[in-house]
């Protein structure tokens, strides 16, 4: 397990690394608002599709060189980001470390629902997210002070020392097995291209439909979205129908027949929508709207990145005693007021304010992690925790890349009805806009929290030993 936080930690960084060199990269390739949101949801539509890749890979080529071929993608993908000379080639790297990373997000769950009994499942997730967090909160900061020395490429390159160690670590410590012991390879059924190709498609239609809500037009943008309907309820019924076959899918549909994990499904994409949103909004509005220098953004967010690894481990102990209901939508509610609160902060406001209400986000992320994951799986069968793992880690990322999406065409849209720009000075009308997109993600949040209240369970210290 703590072999692959190395990895994870490699993965999360160039997820949010990114975001603070954003305001350069445009400059240097003369971008606007919605071809520069790309580098970001770019990464996160590569990552969200590949997820769904993963249990097959696992059987296929076992723990280890699923992991290997994942690091070296994602060492490959920060070189090339990091010397491109044209914005289609970094794209391109982005979605090659994408690719990577989305492979990789599942396999830490899986390891600690196969390896620990549930009531130190909690105590094993809070363990992992305080390192893991440390990659992001650490990640701006460093990045911040590269980006004002170096450039923004220097960057990309952050990525290689992890991606090194970790694979140095898988030869010594991760197995060669697929999961549940049994030899990669020999068992393997074909991968399901028929169900990828309707996943993938369903997740650009509906990515491209929102970035055309303020593009080409409200025509294109419903044709787009109404293929990406089409798309997942094809995805739907060939999963079924393959099911009923006997046949193998890339997912199993019948996780969907616990409850408590169908609801964390719906928690975790509504959750993804204003986490990835707001690491995306977070830093612009920094440099944009504070009009503060990129290395003052990771120093900003640096005491909240090192107060939810402290929260975390804390979270994690605490699972064992309060319900996950309590622990998932009370962090959504602290995270939700944080949003709300944004609105506060401007330019004549002490940048303490901008800490507080980042730490109060911070906190209520700590509660979530934890919990989530763990608790919407718990009821599954070991069998079916590969396939648990990767569905709930699809919808969350599909969540995050609709969410910079979101972030992205809300913010454009608040600009015009204010009548403003990104470029230029910084006024009350640009400081307005981005206080309106931080309310939307609040209300995002808010919906979360009520779909979080229905994940009545337990503690999980209080299940039985079986259940492992």
């Amino acid at each position: 397990m703590m072999s692959v936080m190395v990895g994870t930690m490699a993965s999360l960084m160039s997820a949010t690394v990114v975001n603070v060199a954003i305001p350069g990269m445009s400059r240097d390739f003369a971008l606007n608002q919605e071809r520069a949101q790309w580098v970001s949801s770019g990464f996160m539509v590569a990552m969200t599709v590949s997820m769904l890749t993963t249990p097959w890979l696992l059987a296929r080529f076992g723990y280890r060189r699923t992991y290997d071929g994942t690091m070296l993608l994602l060492l490959a993908g920060g070189l090339v980001g990091g010397i491109s000379p044209s914005f289609p080639l970094v794209l391109a790297s982005r979605v090659a470390e994408g690719l990577a990373a989305g492979v990789v997000q599942p396999i830490p769950a899986i390891i600690m629902m196969r390896a620990f009994p549930p009531s130190e499942q909690g105590r094993a997730s809070g363990m992992f997210g305080m390192g893991v967090v440390l990659a992001p909160a650490l990640g701006p900061s460093i990045g911040g002070v590269l980006v004002d020395l170096f450039g923004w490429r220097s960057i990309f390159f952050m990525v290689i020392p992890f991606c090194l160690a970790s694979i140095w670590l898988a030869h010594r410590y991760i197995p060669t097995s697929a999961p549940g012991g049994a030899a990669a390879g020999r068992h393997a059924p074909p991968l399901d291209w028929r169900g990828l190709v309707l996943g993938s498609v369903g997740t650009l239609a509906l990515l491209n439909g929102l970035l055309q809500i303020r593009g080409a037009g409200a025509a294109s943008a419903l044709g787009l979205l109404l293929a990406s309907a089409l798309a997942f309820a094809a995805l739907a019924v060939w999963l079924r129908r393959a099911k009923a076959r006997g046949q193998e899918a890339l997912l199993d549909p019948a996780v969907f027949r616990h409850r408590l994990y169908t609801i964390g499904t719906v928690v975790a994409f509504i959750y993804g929508i204003a986490l990835y949103g707001s690491t995306y909004l977070l830093p612009v509005f920094m440099q944009v709207a504070l009009e503060l220098p990129a290395s003052h953004v990771g120093t900003i967010l640096l005491p909240s990145g090192i107060v939810l690894a402290i929260t975390i481990g804390i979270a994690g102990r605490l699972t064992r005693r309060i319900p996950t209901h309590l622990m998932v939508s009370g962090g959504l509610a602290l995270l939700a007021a944080s949003f709300a609160l944004m609105p506060t902060v401007g330019l004549s406001a002490p940048l303490t304010l901008l800490v507080a209400w980042a730490i109060l986000g911070r906190v209520g992320l700590g509660f979530v992690l934890p919990s989530l994951n763990v608790g919407a799986m718990r009821p599954l069968d070991k069998g079916e925790i590969p396939q648990g793992a990767s569905l709930i880690n699809f919808l969350r990322m599909l969540g995050g890349a609709a969410g910079v999406s979101l972030c992205a065409i809300v913010l454009e849209w608040r600009l015009a009805v204010h009548a403003v720009t990104l470029s230029g000075p910084t006024s009350a009308a640009r400081l307005a806009a981005f206080e309106e997109s931080f309310l939307m993600l609040a209300g995002v949040c808010c919906v979360a929290t009520v779909c979080a209240w229905q994940l009545k369970g337990p503690p999980l210290g209080d299940l039985p030993a079986s259940k492992a």
